[in-house]
Parts: C-alpha cells; sequence; structure tokens
C-alpha cells in the first residue's frame, strides 16, 4: 500500500499492540508517513467506595486484578482512544507514546496518552507483523 492512501487503512484492522512503542521507531519498520500528533484523554471520577475496598482489599490479600487503580482504569481507555483517534487518520502504528496522569481538583483523575500516528512499512529482511 502506497503511503498517499491512508484514508483507505482507514477501515482495515485496528493496530497491532506490537506497534505501539515509546521509542522513536519501530526496529525492522521503516516510517513512510508521518500522519501527526495523536493523543487520548480519559477522566476518571473519584470513588470513595472503590477506594475504600482498594485499602482494606490489599490488607486481606485480595488480587491486585481486582483492584485497578483509577489511574490504570484511565491508561486503558486513554490508550484506547489514542488508538482509535490514530487508525482515524489511517496510522497502522504509533511511536513516542508517552502518558501523563494527575488528580483534579475534584478528585477526579485525569489520564492522557500522547504519541505520533504513523504509517508503517517492513523494512527489506525483515517479516511484516504489523499490518497495513
Amino acid at each position: 500500500m502506497l503511503a498517499g492512501n491512508a484514508n483507505a487503512n482507514a477501515n482495515a484492522s485496528p493496530i497491532a499492540p506490537e506497534a505501539v512503542v515509546t521509542f522513536d521507531r519501530l526496529d525492522g519498520f521503516d516510517v513512510l508517513q508521518s500522519l501527526g500528533d495523536v493523543r487520548g484523554e480519559a477522566v476518571v471520577a473519584r470513588n470513595f467506595f472503590r477506594a475504600t475496598f482498594r485499602t482494606i482489599g490489599s490488607l486481606i490479600g485480595i488480587s491486585a486484578a481486582e483492584c485497578l487503580t483509577d489511574a490504570e482504569r484511565g491508561r486503558a481507555v486513554a490508550l484506547a482512544a489514542l488508538l482509535h483517534n490514530a487508525k482515524s487518520l489511517g496510522a497502522n502504528g504509533i511511536v513516542k507514546l508517552r502518558f501523563d496522569a494527575g488528580e483534579q481538583s475534584d478528585g477526579s483523575t485525569r489520564v492522557t496518552a500522547y504519541g505520533a500516528a504513523v504509517l508503517l512499512d517492513p523494512a527489506p529482511g525483515f517479516a511484516a507483523t504489523v499490518r497495513r
């Protein structure tokens, strides 16, 4: 597929997890086109009962998977929003992924995911694992 055909790629399969990296580039792939910066954001409202349950749960040994923090829940939602936004631009990869999290004055947690949406192509000599 040519880099100029990014809009046709917007309806293709989702961005593969191995094509989302914090680095400036993805080993084994050439960046055909940078499609711009994308972000996803999530705000998780403060829940007093959930926070209390997490504290009690950690004292009595409840699995950590059942006691996700608000920031962890927000991170998953923000990442999903970022991937959706990147896919709408025709990207099949994200580079320079970063997260920012903070507590708001009302006690809610805001998580923002940032990255650069790119169109990737396997470099010569590498097997194609990222869907184009």
